[in-house]
């Protein structure tokens, strides 16, 4: 019986140790990118703007991300050139990646602005333009769930604006984005429901935005909700690297060129975009 032991005792020591091996995996040499939190949310009761931009990079293959600092950023405007008009953004501390400035809404509101960030040599530029929302007319915690009971259900109610082509970005709250167009509910008031996969505490907090946007960036968010697994966020590190509206401008010298023609895979991740927000908060009871 004690040899039996001994032999059993061999035999799940060897196992042990077999399974402690390091396997090597050969993963993709993937170049770091560059990605641009420039979303400037906009509240038109006010009279200046502190616009900020978060910049992060790529590291390695599992999409690792950390904060960035960048040799400058510049906001100019386009509809009033010279004249000091462009404003250089400034790090908030050393190696945060956040970068900020103060700017009139008034001209944000009203004119067309031009992003460009020097980075390690290269040039990236974006063009954005304001886009109006509509307030929150409502926000409600239902009692419905789709899969299971540890779901919280939202409902939010608006009122689009009839006559004309609305695209909207709604931030729930905890990384929690959607996207949504005006199509089959144009001028009318609308209520849908948005599940969280999370029960909420009396007294949680839920902070929830309504953003205008255009087509473009309508059209981005949902690409990267079809290629993200999980949660996402438009300005984090896809499954895949999809191109938003920040081109690489290094070498082009032809205004009539809008991309990298030598360089095609050189970009930068994420999006510029000048909008109006709506906010509305609930408390959970």
């Amino acid at each position: 019986m004690k040899l039996r032991y001994s032999l059993l005792i061999l035999a799940s020591l060897q196992l042990f140790v077999s399974c402690q091996e390091v396997i090597t995996v050969d993963l993709p040499d993937l170049t770091p990118k560059l990605i641009v939190d420039a979303l400037i949310r906009i509240d038109t009761t006010q009279s200046f703007t502190l616009a900020e931009i978060k910049l992060t990079e790529t590291s390695d293959f599992f999409g690792t991300i950390h904060p960035v600092s960048v040799d400058q950023i510049t906001m100019s405007d386009l509809d009033n050139p010279g004249n000091n008009t462009d404003q250089v953004l400034d790090e908030t501390s050393p190696g945060s990646g956040i970068y900020q400035q103060l700017f009139s809404t008034e001209r944000l509101v009203n004119d067309r602005w031009f992003l460009q960030i020097d980075f390690r040599g290269e040039i990236y530029v974006a063009e954005a333009q304001f886009d109006y929302g509509v307030p929150i007319d409502e926000l409600t915690i239902g009692e419905g769930n789709l899969f299971s009971e540890d779901q919280t259900e939202l409902l939010i109610r608006y009122t689009d604006v009839g006559d004309r082509e609305d695209y909207y970005l709604f931030d729930f709250d905890f990384g929690e984005l959607f996207a949504s167009e005006d199509a089959f509910y144009d001028g009318q008031t609308f209520e849908f429901s948005y599940f969280y996969d999370r029960v909420f505490m009396p007294q949680d907090t839920i902070n929830v935005s309504l953003m205008g946007i255009d087509r473009d960036l309508f059209n981005y968010v949902n690409l990267l909700r079809d290629q993200s697994q999980g949660g996402f966020g438009p300005f984090a590190t896809p499954a895949v690297s999809v191109r938003g509206n920040l081109i690489n401008a290094t070498s082009i010298n032809n205004d009539d060129t809008l991309n990298n023609v030598n360089d095609p895979d050189n970009y930068a991740l994420g999006y510029f975009s000048i909008v109006q927000e709506f906010k509305k908060s609930i408390v959970i009871e």
